[in-house]
């Protein structure tokens, strides 16, 4: 008897060709974060090898997009490598398309601070920075007008703590997020106020951005301002105003909780006075 083939539909080109490109895209995407955290790129080869693999993304997109009319038209196989291509490619330009949203509607302005008139300064980080980066100079009145319609709930922290307590609650809330403490400066009374400087990251491509934090005495208490600013760009896409929000937040509340675990000191006793002894009648 003569032997029946099956007869099966090939599978479209453009299809195979949208998930490499990809799949592709993904691991460059993460190779350059992951060589960018570890420190072996400078921030500018960083962008555009990081720009050069969202580029093959949207070209993955495309492509699959293209398989989809084929498939259509001819009836091929491969549904399942466009899907995953559209999967992957949306799911890398997603992060993008919403920091490019973001940077649409905040203002161009790279340096927060809870103090625009007399804002903390960087000093063993202005030593530190690379030449090419931001100025360690606050950029005055005009960057202070566009941060106050922005971010109108920047503010400085007033504490009835003393000014030792709340340096040590900031230094701690900072060791705990894992920033890099470059200075930290104990307030001395009449003398010095507290001072800590320290590096953080952003979260996903781990560029380095500086932050200051700065402790005052006040008549009654302590007075905290912060000042967090990229190092690069000419935007921050609200990453330092809410770098220091949940800063001064956690300050607040670690303050709270030291005054709240605090035991009350006991009452003190007044000293029973000793009876005079009565003179002898005679």
């Amino acid at each position: 008897m003569p032997r029946r083939h099956a007869f099966e539909e090939p599978t479209s080109r453009l299809a195979v060709l949208a998930r490499r490109l990809a799949l592709f895209s993904l691991a460059a995407t993460i190779l350059v974060i992951i060589i960018v955290r570890w420190g072996q790129l400078e921030i500018w080869p960083a962008l555009t090898a990081f720009a050069g693999a969202l580029g093959f993304a949207v070209i993955a997109l495309v492509v699959a997009l293209a398989a989809f009319v084929v498939i259509w038209r001819e009836g091929l196989h491969g549904m399942g490598h466009a899907l995953a291509a559209i999967f992957i490619a949306l799911g890398l330009l997603a992060y993008p398309a919403y920091l490019g949203i973001k940077a649409y509607r905040l203002p161009r302005i790279y340096d927060i601070t809870t103090d625009p008139i007399d804002p903390p300064r960087y000093e063993a980080l202005a030593r530190l920075r690379p030449r090419d980066a931001n100025p360690v100079i606050y950029a005055g009145l005009s960057a202070a007008e566009l941060q106050r319609t922005a971010y109108p709930d920047i503010e400085p922290l007033d504490e009835e703590a003393t000014p030792q307590a709340a340096y040590e609650a900031a230094l701690a809330v900072m060791t705990k997020r894992k920033w890099t403490i470059v200075d930290a400066r104990a307030p001395q009374p009449g003398r010095r106020e507290g001072h800590i400087e320290a590096v953080a990251r952003t979260p996903v491509m781990g560029f380095r951005d500086d932050v200051v934090v700065r402790v005052r005495p006040t008549e009654d208490g302590t007075r905290i301002d912060a000042r967090s600013s990229s190092r690069y760009g000419a935007f921050d896409f609200g990453g330092n105003a809410a770098r220091i929000r949940v800063l001064m937040d956690d300050i607040d509340d670690a303050l709270d909780t030291d005054k709240t675990e605090r035991p009350a000191l006991p009452a003190k006793k007044t000293a029973a006075q000793p009876k005079r002894s009565q003179p002898a009648r005679r």
